[in-house]
């Protein structure tokens, strides 16, 4: 099993439950460049320590929003790349539905690549809803855009004898030649997330590692199944090995078990307050799947930002879950070391196995000295456990 530090580098100082929007509309005038200077620093120490500490890396991108600082995932993946020594730099992901020029995107990560080493995990995303207006994108068909993009780049990547013209619906380019090509060929490892079934399969028809985030042990288990019909298909094999999965959960330590509740608390808030979004840019018309919206509707709270159930089937919706719900439901992991090791344990059990455990290690309020330790304890604690416990060649139990 590999594991990944994740932070999505808020801005705490104007995050609060009070405010009406956090995203799209929230003035930047509520934002001291110096302040974030040193924001900027803290995480990216932070995440140089992970690397030491024997964790991968996990990145992603927000824009127009005090919950995470990382306007361009490429910019921090290339100081990463040169700062970091070993671990697997992770970014899911770089919202390709949301750029105009996909062929830059392919010379971007090929050029982290080289610079890393071979380092790179490539995520390609369909990106959020609330995202769609700051990115003067278009809502609908954004499932095709992206895999006519994700041709583009793939073909951008693994083309090394000269340039190609390339004449798509969406994109168009006469003359497609990047330099540097990748360091690991034909390209690095491609992942994408999805909380649906169909794109689930759709990934597993290429054989691409699938992220889900927080969904909980049977929301996953579905995808996971999913993907395993959509891998077979794509002639890979009657085995899916669990590397082809990531799943996202926050995770918080201490030794003290109040103290890593109190921690992974803070945590939480960052899916709390993930439905403070003005009503005009929270569900744009013709992005969701007709699945997805099918399973909004179906939802105890259709207006609430998502609704989960525990293994028991009691409905959670998570803008306003307490912290036993987001461990009951398999989204956080919390308490001391060896609490935070059992729990993960029946989680990958239950779901059946899982090769890429992607960790929230910090989030919204925990400061630097808090992250600092829980990193500490879980890599001298659970880190080396899990690695013995769940060998990288494991296969989907729960494939059938």
């Amino acid at each position: 099993m590999r594991v990944y530090h994740f932070s999505e580098e808020p801005y705490p100082d104007v995050w609060s439950p009070d405010r009406p929007t956090l995203r799209v509309t929230l003035p930047n005038e509520l934002c001291v460049p110096q302040r974030a200077n040193e924001l900027y620093h803290r995480y990216i120490d932070e995440w140089m320590l992970a690397d030491e500490l024997g964790f991968d890396i996990m990145l992603n991108e927000h824009h127009s929003t005090a919950t995470c600082l990382t306007a361009s995932a490429n910019l921090l993946l290339a100081i990463l790349a040169r700062v970091t020594k070993r671990a697997r730099l992770l970014v899911l992901g770089v919202p390709v539905c949301n750029r105009q020029d996909p062929v830059r995107i392919a010379e971007e990560m090929a050029m982290v690549d080289v610079i890393s080493g071979g380092r790179l995990e490539f995520g390609m995303i369909k990106g959020v809803p609330y995202e769609i207006a700051p990115a003067n994108s278009q809502p609908t068909r954004m499932m095709d855009r992206f895999w006519e993009a994700h041709d583009l780049i793939v073909k951008a990547m693994t083309t090394h004898n000269g340039a190609f013209n390339f004449e798509g619906e969406f994109f168009h380019h006469r003359t497609v030649n990047i330099w540097p090509r990748p360091w690991q060929q034909p390209h690095p490892p491609i992942w994408s997330s999805t909380s649906t079934p169909s794109n689930a399969r759709e990934i597993g028809l290429r054989g691409y590692v699938v992220g889900s985030f927080m969904g909980g042990i049977e929301e996953t288990i579905k995808l996971h199944k999913a993907y395993a019909e959509g891998y077979r298909e794509g002639g890979y094999g009657s085995d899916v090995p669990v590397d082809r999965f990531g799943y996202l959960a926050m995770c918080a330590t201490a030794e003290d078990e109040g103290e890593a509740r109190r921690r992974a608390d803070l945590i939480a808030d960052y899916l709390r307050t993930n439905a403070q979004v003005a009503d005009p840019f929270n569900k744009p018309p013709g992005y969701f799947s007709v699945d997805a919206a099918f399973r909004s509707m179906r939802s105890p709270n259709p207006a609430a930002f998502r609704t989960l159930y525990t293994p028991k089937g009691r409905p959670v919706e998570l803008s306003t879950a307490s912290l036993d719900d987001f461990i009951e439901c398999g989204i956080a992991f919390a308490g001391t070391p060896e609490q935070v090791y059992n729990q993960i344990c029946a989680f990958v059990d239950g779901i059946g196995g899982l090769g890429n455990l992607l960790l929230m290690g910090q989030g919204g309020h925990m400061n630097h000295a808090q992250t600092v330790d829980s990193l500490k304890l879980m890599g001298k604690h659970v880190l080396p456990k899990l690695k013995a416990r769940y060998p990288e060649d494991m296969k989907f139990a729960k494939a059938a």
